[in-house]
């Protein structure tokens, strides 16, 4: 029976085995602003940057 040479890495491993699949992104709301965004990023509102619901940068340029 024949047998490998070397041990195949788990990633090889789970690239044949391909059953992940896309998904659609998870969306989280903020607190303060009730604008959707994707979890564990900034998002802009009303020329500010909000992060877990604190400002974190506001832009002065446009206000």
């Amino acid at each position: 029976m024949a047998h490998p040479k070397r041990r195949q890495s788990k990633s090889r491993k789970k690239k044949r085995r391909n059953f992940y699949r896309i998904s659609n992104p998870r969306l989280g709301k903020d607190p303060i602003t009730k604008q959707y965004h994707l979890y564990h990023r900034a998002h802009w509102y009303e020329n500010k940057l909000y992060y877990k619901g604190k400002i974190i940068l506001e832009n002065k340029l446009y206000s």
